[in-house]
């Protein structure tokens, strides 16, 4: 490994990231003098818990870590290798927050240590009474959930204020929570819960009970609340219960009615997001020991309880040949290579993470759970000569996700070879999951032979400022915003700074001498693209990510509502475990203002919930 050669860090904004957000500097002593020494330090720090061979790991390690070919989490980024007492993880979603004040406060505090510590936070508040009922245990009239995530934001704000970094948290509630309408509404005044994202978690039978135009109970467990022997009761599974509990049933009401009213306020502010979590469930490959009712902020890894997931992204454009040509292709066999050693990567990072809790430690090393994804599609396909809302695109992003997945997937069978099998693995029950069967037959027989040391290897995150260090790609598998505008990015003193950047796929084109001024038709921006074609992007890769995908559909100002909701129907017929769109709106403003004069560049309005500042790195 050697430090001279050239710069990777091409673009202002690339040193800035990599100056303010992940250059070690070693405590007022010599610091990290170029990102080659970033890239070490972790290559280093995870060849450290091999048993053998440590030099020839570290050497692969920052081999896919050279020239931004694999984009690990920012934690890691940030701490590998710092003696910090950090995560290394970027997600977690925490405990059952039990319904006592004790237990509440408990989970307060859960909370605050997590983001103290670098993770963000995901939530699940359907377990707390709704407001203005009254508890069996001490007479008590409720506040109701939404009124304690006004803690939580407090808490966020406070802890922030101690220099730690931006903090994400969501909190979901159940489609059958009595306080499902206030949940919904609660963001349409400009600054409240500003540090949370909101999801509804929406069931198979709330679907059908759409479709079929029939009435929706709105209920909680009764042996919770103040005794009523003449209260209507149903059996409900809920958060907590492992068998099925009686329900008191609090109201009916038209369920197309709630469901216009989600979407009324997504249509509106952008917020709530929807998480199919049937769905989730039913695709989990340890639905045999988990029931999931949340995920981790930016939606990309629905999580247990104490749950935990370590990220990383291949980089898609360093992987085009030939670009802007008609011989232009991607390099499957060293997606697959980088992937084998990618895969090593995370998984070592389990054993040289710190946890905030103990409980994280135990299911993060239980499951051994990995989130590797994809980041620069939109820009890898300009370079390929095909348009992101076209069928041929679609199919190209399929297939190298594809390639992906099953790299990892062999890869993991291989580690446990090495390593030995997660410790949650049970055998025919790993086997009988949905996703599992999916796979080739080398794969699942691999599996049942010599087990695997990841419980689930694929997600794809948003991936926002790790793409601006690998000098502005596309982020995630979004298509690109915009070809040229301008950003204010926090500086180590908290103040912003305004960056003008170019996006890659149209830096490469000039410089390989293209007329900018008449660019090809794949150059296309969000924008300009339907919504559905965002959509059923998302839809062609689900199949090949056993976790999730964060995915953002941007809708333009001028689209109806009905043919808005429409975008959250079709999502659930196309298998998708989750929704999420963005309409510009006074509320929350925009993510990037809108295409801007000739000569000019956008500004981006730091408004949204996975802004720079506050996603998953």
């Amino acid at each position: 490994m050697t430090t001279a050669g050239k710069s990777w860090l091409v673009t202002p904004i690339a040193r800035h990231i990599w100056e303010t957000k992940y250059r070690w500097l070693n405590g007022g002593k010599v610091p990290e003098v170029c990102i080659e020494e970033t890239w070490q330090r972790v290559a280093r720090t995870a060849a450290a818990v091999e048993p053998v061979e440590q030099d020839r790991w570290e050497e692969a390690f920052y081999e896919v870590l050279r020239g931004f070919r694999f984009l690990p989490g920012g934690r890691i980024l940030a701490g590998a290798g710092t003696a910090r007492r950090v995560t290394l993880f970027n997600c977690f979603v925490m405990g059952l927050i039990e319904d006592d004040m004790e237990s509440i406060f408990e989970a307060l505090k859960e909370g605050a240590l997590t983001m103290q510590a670098g993770g963000g936070v995901g939530y699940d508040f359907s377990t707390l009474r709704p407001g203005n009922c009254v508890a069996r245990a001490t007479g008590r009239i409720a506040s109701g959930p939404v009124s304690f995530m006004h803690i939580w934001d407090a808490m966020c704000t406070t802890v922030l204020s101690t220099g730690a970094r931006r903090g994400a948290m969501i909190a979901s509630l159940r489609c059958d929570h009595p306080d499902i309408e206030t949940f919904i509404e609660v963001k349409r005044e400009p600054g409240r819960l500003r540090h949370f994202n909101l999801s509804v978690q929406v069931t198979d039978a709330f679907m059908a009970a759409v479709e079929a135009d029939k009435d929706w109970p709105l209920m909680f467990p009764d042996d919770s609340l103040e005794q009523d022997i003449n209260a209507e009761t149903v059996m409900c599974r809920w958060p907590g219960c492992n068998e099925p509990v009686p329900c008191r049933v609090f109201a009916r009401q038209p369920t197309r009615k709630l469901w216009e009213r989600i979407m009324r306020a997504a249509y509106d502010i952008s917020e709530p997001g929807v998480l199919f979590v049937d769905r989730i469930n039913e695709s989990n490959n340890l639905a045999y020991r988990e029931s999931i009712t949340t995920t981790n902020p930016c939606g990309e890894i629905p999580l247990p309880p104490y749950g935990a997931c370590n990220l990383g992204s291949v980089n898609l454009v360093r992987f085009v040949r030939n670009p802007f040509t008609a011989g232009a292709r991607l390099d499957l066999d060293a997606i697959r290579d980088t992937v084998g050693i990618a895969t090593r990567l995370l998984d070592n990072v389990i054993d040289c993470s710190e946890f905030p809790l103990e409980k994280q430690a135990m299911q993060a090393r239980g499951s051994r759970r990995l989130g590797l994804g994809i980041t620069g599609l939109a820009d890898a396909l300009i370079m390929l000569g095909l348009h992101y809302g076209e069928a041929t695109a679609r199919r190209e992003a399929a297939r190298v996700m594809e390639t992906i997945c099953h790299a990892a997937y062999r890869s993991s069978i291989q580690l446990a070879r090495e390593k030995g099998c997660f410790p949650f693995f049970e055998r025919e029950a790993f086997l009988d999951s949905s996703f599992i069967r999916s796979l080739p037959e080398d794969i699942r027989s691999g599996i049942a032979e010599h087990g695997i040391r990841n419980s689930h290897l694929t997600a794809i995150a948003p991936t926002g400022t790790i793409s601006l260090l690998a000098n502005n790609v596309s982020s995630g598998i979004e298509p690109v915003f915009d070809f040229r505008f301008s950003r204010k990015v926090l500086n180590r003193e908290g103040e912003y700074e305004r960056f003008d950047l170019e996006d890659y796929a149209l830096r490469a084109w000039r410089e390989q001498g293209g007329d900018t001024a008449n660019l090809p038709a794949e150059f296309v921006d969000a924008c300009s693209l339907p919504p559905d074609a965002h959509l059923e992007m998302q839809a062609m890769l689900q199949p090949h990510v056993d976790s999730a995908i964060s995915k953002t559909i941007n809708v333009p100002d001028d689209c109806t509502f009905d043919e808005f909701r429409g975008l959250y129907e079709l999502a659930y017929k196309h298998g998708l475990k989750g929704c999420t769109t963005f309409r510009p709106n006074p509320v929350t403003g925009e993510i990037l203002s809108s295409a801007p004069a000739a000569g000019q560049v956008g500004e981006v309005r730091d408004a949204h919930c996975c802004d720079i500042e506050r996603e998953g790195e």
